[in-house]
């Protein structure tokens, strides 16, 4: 499986605490971090080809390197910790098992872009993971690796848990740092980006959870020996999930570019129930979904966008011989177009649109011309909204739509699902309006 940097402490006794990291050797990297300038980290970081793990994929140091120096406003750091994307569960258990790995992570990013404060935006149903991060902060507050002096003489640092209301849009930066400020989570247009006009018109860096937990490892490793860990063009180690129709569900510290064939049919031991595999949608419900004879591709975030997909989080499902595509379209569909913000006409109405369609399909109530009209609606949504959310419903729609189109055409041919022994009934959950 390779070497373990982010699940290393997770099998020790009382993992989450300080003294076991301590015992573990953290905070070393931090100590580390204290004396060097601040350049010189964010050169560690570019060299170490860290990439956003939240799905973005944008690359860490560079992203820091547009921090503008000369700016007098204070500097902030906020930490994405909202994962809401359906299928996605690695930074839960991050901040849950070691979450002074990510505060180590936090504390070095702050040295490296001159911050002194830091939000921890997490979702608002992570009730118990944002409890141990209270506790983790008051800890390392009280051993000096926080508050007065944290990050050098005279230089101090302050860490504060944010508490969303589980609104997915704003796992988007720029939601994320308006509902921050305590506005609705609606994003903004850019430019300017977050890293000149972020949090309270200050210059703002927002970064994944995966990603600042892996940087404590960079610094004690050294950019070259971390980047080497990786695999297939991949750089380092990554946290991989596999759900769904799967024998073992699970999670995975693997060297980043693993198969994503090797995660499914392997770790996560293939389609249960000797079923054959149908797809799978390789990291989040935003992934377009990928058929069996496109799964032997490395989890990178280039090599997923050449076969017409993303990395995503990583975190993959998997569907067998009888998943209905159409049902869990529709499923996905009503998803987005309850997630929307409404800022966007393409993304409030189109969204809207093809929830509509697609479950006037499983409801047995189709047309002849349905199948080409979903696409067409999901045409015009890429790329016409401010924020990804309108991308992350017509991207995976037209993926269902195009792949599996015999089956959405049989459903509106025979007015029944073929993997029921039943007609579908018209009715239940409605989307109206």
């Amino acid at each position: 499986m390779g070497e373990r940097l982010l699940t290393r402490n997770w099998g020790t006794p009382e993992r989450h605490a300080l003294k076991s990291y301590l015992a573990a050797g953290g905070y070393q990297s931090l100590k580390k971090a204290r004396g060097m300038e601040p350049a010189a980290i964010v050169d560690e970081v570019k060299r170490s080809g860290l990439r956003g793990m939240g799905g973005a994929g944008f690359a860490t140091g560079v992203k820091w390197g547009f921090v503008p120096r000369d700016n007098p406003r204070p500097r902030y750091l906020c930490v994405n910790a909202d994962e809401g994307e359906p299928g996605t569960y690695k930074d839960r258990y991050l901040m849950e098992r070691d979450p002074h790995m990510l505060l180590e992570g936090i504390a070095i990013a702050c040295r490296a872009i001159g911050a002194q404060t830091a939000y921890i935006y997490i979702r608002g149903e992570f009730h118990a993971v944002a409890d141990r991060l209270e506790t983790a902060i008051a800890e390392a507050r009280g051993g000096g690796y926080l508050g007065h002096n944290a990050l050098g003489p005279g230089v101090d640092l302050d860490v504060w848990v944010h508490r969303g209301a589980g609104a997915y849009v704003c796992g988007e930066e720029t939601a994320l740092i308006e509902s921050l400020e305590g506005k609705q989570g609606k994003p903004r247009l850019k430019p300017p980006f977050p890293a000149v006009v972020g949090a309270f018109a200050a210059p703002t860096i927002v970064n994944n959870v995966e990603t600042l937990a892996q940087v404590p490892h960079i610094l004690e490793r050294g950019a070259a020996a971390w980047k080497a860990l990786g695999v297939n063009g991949g750089s380092g180690t990554k946290l991989y999930g596999a759900s769904g129709r799967v024998e073992r569900p699970g999670l995975w510290e693997l060297p980043m570019g693993t198969r994503l064939s090797e995660i499914v049919l392997e770790h996560a031991g293939g389609v249960r129930d000797g079923k054959r595999l149908k797809g799978v949608i390789p990291g989040g419900s935003s992934c377009p979904v990928l058929l069996p004879d496109e799964i032997d591709v490395p989890m990178t975030f280039d090599a997923l966008m050449a076969k017409g997909s993303m990395l995503g989080t990583g975190c993959a499902a998997v569907l067998d011989e009888e998943t209905c595509a159409v049902r869990l379209c529709l499923r996905l569909m009503r998803f987005y177009a309850h997630e929307s913000c409404g800022q966007c006409t393409p993304c409030r109405e189109g969204n809207h649109w093809l929830a509509k369609i697609v479950q006037r399909i499983e409801s047995g109530r189709g047309e002849p011309g349905d199948v080409d009209l979903a696409l067409e609606v999901a045409q015009n949504i890429l790329g016409n909204t401010i924020c990804p959310l309108g991308d992350a419903c017509a991207m995976p729609a037209r993926a269902f739509l195009q792949k599996y189109r015999a089956e959405f055409e049989t459903h509106v041919r025979e007015r029944r699902c073929p993997y029921g022994s039943y007609p579908i009934r018209p009715g239940g959950r409605e989307i109206t309006g």
